[in-house]
């Protein structure tokens, strides 16, 4: 009978494995950094030294970290894709400031880790301090970056909403995601359909105009994992400055972040 017993329990533990029940799906809990600027000092709050922004990605890639890009995330919560591996991590940057292309980008070729840089296209070609269309096809031709929309003109919603009446605000704010997601498209290619909201600013009355202009998913700029609980329609980004290094990033990275109030 021990002989019979042993037999079924063997032959029930194949069939479990044939059929992936063997498997025990994992917590997701993904960590979304993201970064605005780059450079040798630290010239204002948003400022990451290149030197520590380095030494991070080393970190990730020595750690056994897996950088898996924004879309792979989002198509998860859209119930399209599997879902991110243990250690997954996500880089996202605001604004396309001139150093990702001077700074961020050699780094990203180093070691081949995707990001996603919310773009708002005013300021494209345009700014002193943000990149040129022709930089931008530049960094998509690496296969490595993505682009998606961060408003038009980045404006700061709760003080428009302070002086505009509600029809002219709600042109505003269909101005600014619609526009800014159609020259996106229009200069780079591809689908632009996630939003990082500028300043963070957010409200359900701005999710719902966000969703009727197209878009997905929209991220703010709160300081905890993406994981099941969360949904698309807002997920949560930890705003990276430099003092996020050394033990303080492998903490953020384990969830148990330093807690700061950072003025954006």
């Amino acid at each position: 009978m021990s002989r019979f017993v042993a037999v079924l329990s063997l032959v029930i533990s194949l069939c479990c494995s044939s059929v992936g029940f063997a498997a025990v799906p994992h917590d997701v809990s993904v960590p979304i950094l993201l970064y605005h600027r780059f450079g040798a000092t630290v010239a204002d709050g948003m400022t990451v030294k290149t030197s520590v922004f380095e030494a991070q990605m080393k970190y990730l890639h020595d750690n056994g970290y897996k950088v898996i890009p924004l879309r792979q995330l989002v198509l998860w919560y859209q119930g399209k894709g599997a879902a991110p591996a243990p250690k997954s991590v996500v880089i996202v940057e605001d604004d396309a400031h001139r150093s990702v292309y001077s700074d961020m980008l050699p780094i990203i070729r180093r070691y081949r880790f995707p990001v996603t840089v919310f773009v708002y296209p005013s300021a494209i070609s345009n700014a002193k301090y943000a990149m040129t269309w022709d930089q931008l096809r530049e960094l998509k031709k690496t296969g490595l970056f993505d682009f998606q929309s961060h408003t038009y003109w980045h404006p700061n919603f709760k003080r428009e909403r302070r002086k505009l009446q509600p029809a002219a605000l709600d042109k505003l704010v269909m101005e600014q995601l619609t526009k800014s997601k159609r020259k996106i498209e229009q200069e780079l290619g591809g689908s632009v359909d996630l939003l990082a909201w500028p300043f963070g600013i957010y409200d359900d009355y701005l999710l719902r105009q966000a969703r009727s202009a197209g878009y997905v998913g929209t991220f703010s700029i709160e300081r905890r994992h993406a994981n099941r609980s969360e949904k698309l329609q807002i997920l949560p980004r930890y705003l990276l400055v430099n003092a996020d290094q050394g033990k303080a990033f492998e903490q953020l990275l384990t969830g148990n972040a330093v807690k700061r109030n950072v003025a954006y």
